[in-house]
């Protein structure tokens, strides 16, 4: 089974005085090791030193999985130029795009779940603990925002977050720790 672990929680604005970045999250399963939603943190090496303490480097990042392409989610992807970056629209290997199938793994999918934005995506990870959903904006943390006014489909996203519930156990949001469903 897949492993996740949160490598740094992330935050946001209205409570950072403008500070934004999303919750960085690493999956290792079978030989592959992602890295999702690489953030904009204020130093990359705060990214670096949470690979290192997993005995990682940037050079062992296999994936970088994209929630949705929001700046505060994907502005370090260039950390990673050896990895295959996976969005909504597919598989990027270097300038090369394909589409992909939305099973990574036997233990690693991804769902669309628009609303925040058109081009939001959730992965659902099984693990020894349960399915985690990690799912960018759909919630930013636990029971917030209850209306999230940068969504740009409210109905969709309520749809989204339906789905998501049903799906999970637990939710890794966009920009807070990790919560039971």
């Amino acid at each position: 089974m897949a492993k996740v672990k949160i490598l740094i929680e992330g935050y946001s604005g209205g409570e950072t005085k403008g500070h934004s970045c999303s919750t960085i999250v690493l999956i290792q399963d079978k030989g592959i090791n992602i890295v999702v939603d690489p953030g904009t943190l204020p130093n990359q090496n705060l990214l670096k030193d949470k690979l290192k303490q997993e005995n990682l480097t940037v050079k062992d990042i296999t994936h970088v999985f994209i929630t949705h392409s929001h700046m505060d989610h994907y502005r370090n992807i260039g950390m990673f130029p050896t990895a295959k970056t996976i969005d909504f629209w597919g598989l990027w290997e270097g300038d090369v795009w394909k589409k992909q199938d939305k099973k990574i793994t036997k233990d690693i999918s991804f769902v669309k779940t628009a609303g925040h934005s058109d081009d939001s995506v959730t992965l659902l990870v099984k693990t020894k603990k349960g399915v985690i959903a990690i799912c960018g904006d759909v919630f930013w943390k636990k029971n917030m925002p209850e209306k999230d006014n940068f969504a740009n489909d409210h109905l969709k996203l309520n749809q989204s977050r339906k789905k998501i519930l049903e799906l999970a156990d637990y939710i890794i949001p966009g920009h807070g720790g990790m919560f039971k469903v």
